[in-house]
């Protein structure tokens, strides 16, 4: 994969209307300050497109990246901020409940997940929702870089265990620092893309 041209094209708050998009699109959710902004700007080989803040519950809407004119990556609103009044939670889990039901293009949906910690109890709910939904969810170990190579597969199996995942689910680990992993979903999202076209 390689990244040409990079655009926010839709920023999209509670009230606003989910663009029909023409383009295949790829969802990123995750729990306040995981690293989601640095994901997103990694995979799109940008130091700061996607703005990263050090206060979390930052990104309150849905943001759509234009990635070659080919397809979107997604940013959703992060979750289980306690700073954040229930109000503004409930809207921000009804913001994500409408864009999985009503995204035509939704190709996968990205969860990520401090590889250091064991997943919490909105991190399961969150990804039982999104399976409930009728997704596939794909796992992003984030902060990959924060902890011991040798510490890798059991932090992993932490994940996969907590989680209950199938083995069927892929999980990547991701360091923003070093960019490990990043080939690997750059590989992965090449073959849905490859998959997606082939289904036109």
């Amino acid at each position: 994969m390689v990244i040409k041209n990079v655009n926010l094209e839709t920023v999209c708050g509670i009230t606003s209307t989910l663009p029909d998009n023409i383009h295949p699109e790829f969802a990123f959710a995750g729990k306040s300050n995981v690293g989601k902004s640095s994901l997103i700007n990694g995979i799109m080989n940008r130091k700061n497109y996607a703005r990263t803040s050090q206060e979390p519950g930052k990104t309150q809407t849905i943001n759509y990246y234009n990635i070659n004119d080919e397809f979107y990556l997604v940013d959703l609103p992060g979750y289980g901020f306690a700073r954040v009044p229930e109000k503004v939670k409930e809207q921000w889990g009804k913001m994500i409940e409408n864009y999985l039901h009503t995204s035509r293009q939704l190709l996968r949906v990205f969860l990520l997940i401090d590889i250091r910690h064991e997943p919490s109890a909105n991190d399961v709910q969150m990804y039982k929702w999104i399976v409930h939904q009728g997704f596939q969810p794909v796992i992003i170990a984030t902060k990959s870089d924060k902890i011991k190579k040798s510490q890798h597969e059991k932090h992993l199996n932490m994940l996969r265990n907590t989680l209950g995942l199938p083995d069927e689910i892929k999980i990547f680990p991701y360091s923003a620092l070093s960019k490990e992993g990043r080939q690997e979903i750059y590989d992965f999202m090449d073959e849905l893309l490859a998959e997606a076209n082939t289904q036109k």
